[in-house]
């Protein structure tokens, strides 16, 4: 049995961070119930080109595996009876959508904690709730850039860079899974549900950690650096050998001693100049081009295989072809493959998320669902009946029939 089998969540989500923070919870075991818009044609991800057609696509794919999909207009009186069917089963109602649409939808849980008091309501949203930017409609690039991450990304004096992956999304999913189970925990605990008001916004700035804490203490002044280099830690970044790239990350003194021996030159750890990280961070004009001079002299394996000798931490620089296809991919089982009928055998990732044994942790997993794939079913656990059914389909509740 998987740790959250009894965890039901409807979930109006949409796109990336919605879709990416519940899909954790499924792999785990929760039943995800999708509720899709029927007069918009459902979860907008199912049309991100370029791998999209028939109202699905390899980007909704990625984000919806283990989930179930109903239409259902809530807009609707009869869609809104459905809806708090739904509410009165479940432990928790999740949303991705801008800051004052939870209220207009009437999900929050003031809104229905007459139905059913322990619930749960999840809102992941671009800014919050609250504050004068609740209302604008937020995504990865605008928070990457209002949230200072693209004036620490890229070389000096080159142009801002978002981070390669959308890692405002995919951190806000995170972070609205935990608010999302501890919030079930607490009402479990205590009889009573309430709000999760999580927002990117919140992620982005939270995730500037001790650059954040330097320049509000201390002064420091972030700033976009070399080769992304650790702003303190000297050796730390990529360095460019004879065929290729890698990384070196001497984050304790013992590494960067043994990284001299292993360049032949353990004068360097002798040095005054060089022999701590603050000598070495006073020194970093004069230490830095002579080490990316040396690691010129041989190729990224001829430097890797002594420092793996020595547990220097290091690693070639991937494409992401490469990734995908190490050895330590393939044994920690992060591939997913799943039958799809128009592009056959998808192969996406699973959760970094995992509870039992090593190597016994992964259950067997679901491609994402087809559009209301799962409407009938989920109605008729509810009880309603084939002519009940009907009676929703005809008033456009459940879209067109």
């Amino acid at each position: 049995m998987r740790p959250l089998e009894d965890i039901r969540v409807v979930s109006l989500e949409q796109y990336g961070a919605g879709p990416f923070g519940s899909m954790h919870l499924a792999e785990l075991g929760a039943e995800i119930i999708k509720v899709e818009d029927p007069s918009v044609g459902g979860d907008v991800g199912r049309a991100v080109p370029p791998y999209a057609e028939d109202g699905d696509s390899l980007f909704f794919q990625s984000f919806n595996r283990d989930k179930s999909s109903i239409t259902l207009d809530i807009r609707t009186a009869e869609g809104r009876e459905v809806f708090h069917d739904l509410v009165r089963g479940a432990d928790a109602v999740y949303s991705n959508l801008r800051g004052d649409v939870p209220e207009k939808l009437g999900i929050r849980f003031e809104d229905l904690k007459d139905v059913n008091p322990r619930i749960v309501c999840c809102s992941l949203t671009g800014f919050g709730m609250t504050g004068p930017r609740s209302r604008e409609p937020g995504y990865d690039y605008v928070l990457q850039a209002l949230g200072g991450w693209m004036s620490l990304t890229g070389e000096p004096g080159g142009a801002p860079q978002k981070t390669g992956p959308s890692l405002v999304d995919y951190s806000g999913g995170y972070v609205a899974a935990i608010s999302l189970l501890a919030a079930i925990h607490g009402a479990r605990r205590d009889g009573i549900g309430t709000d999760c008001d999580v927002s990117l916004y919140d992620t982005a700035v939270s995730l500037l950690t001790y650059p954040g804490t330097w320049h509000m203490t201390a002064g420091y002044e972030p700033a976009r650096t070399h080769h992304s280099a650790h702003p303190s830690l000297i050796p730390f970044q990529a360095f460019e050998a004879s065929d290729g790239w890698l990384v070196v990350g001497c984050a304790k003194e013992k590494f960067w001693q043994r990284l001299t021996v292993v360049m032949d030159r353990p004068d360097l750890a002798e040095d005054p100049r060089f022999a701590t990280f603050a000598d070495r961070n006073r020194n970093r004009e004069v230490i830095v081009p002579l080490l990316e001079e040396l690691f010129q002299r041989r190729t990224v394996a001829e430097w890797l295989a002594p420092m793996y000798a020595a547990s220097i931490p290091c690693a070639p620089i991937n494409d992401v072809a490469g990734a995908l296809v190490d050895p330590h991919t393939a044994e920690r089982g992060l591939i997913a493959e799943t039958d799809h009928p128009v592009y056959g055998t998808v192969r996406s990732l699973r959760s970094a998320v995992r509870v039992g044994p090593p190597g016994d942790d992964r259950a067997p997993t679901r491609g994402a669902p087809a559009m209301g794939a799962d409407t009938d079913r989920v109605l008729r656990e509810l009880g309603y009946d084939d002519k009940k059914i009907a009676a929703l389909r005809d008033a456009g509740a459940l879209g067109k029939a």
